[in-house]
């Protein structure tokens, strides 16, 4: 695993099995990540990069603690709704940015459609949220998939 900072990617030690280290601690002994040779790949910055890529590491495991907490169709539901601003963003660009914007809307389609009935309580939302994503698209785009975007034509994909 590596840990980008202001100063560079740095290699981060997993913990291994058997030594006991804490995760996100550097890895005990001369090897590095995965028992290859390398040392400590954070002995090289100094006490303040150091400790800025530890607190680093502990954010990152907290956020992952929380997600591993928090009901899957809850984040499978932000994740959407992501695809969904994706595409409204690029419907709002003058000119619009139709094939960014068809490939955010089928993505998000994608997901709400396949996973169609595991979504929680969200589901309802989801699908409104995709329809009417998918009416402002054919509203701007004129109803063809042809539009503003260059080389938009040659693309010949229908509309999401």
């Amino acid at each position: 695993m590596s840990l980008w900072t202001p100063g560079g990617e740095h290699e981060v030690p997993r913990e291994r099995p058997g030594d006991g280290a804490p995760p996100g601690a550097p890895a005990a002994g001369p090897e590095g990540p995965g028992g290859e040779p390398g040392g400590d790949a954070l002995a090289d910055l100094s006490p303040e990069e150091r400790a800025q890529a530890e607190a680093m590491v502990d954010e990152m495991n907290e956020v992952r603690r929380q997600l591993a907490e928090a009901p899957a169709p809850v984040v499978v539901a932000n994740h959407a709704m992501g695809l969904y601003e994706l595409a409204a963003i690029h419907l709002s660009q003058q000119p619009p940015h139709l094939l960014e914007a068809r490939l955010a809307i089928d993505a998000f389609g994608a997901l709400v459609e396949l996973l169609k009935g595991r979504l929680g309580p969200d589901e309802v939302t989801l699908t409104d949220a995709l329809t009417q994503i998918r009416l402002a698209f054919v509203q701007l785009s004129g109803g063809s998939d042809t539009g503003s975007d260059a080389g938009q034509a040659a693309a010949g994909e229908g509309a999401g």
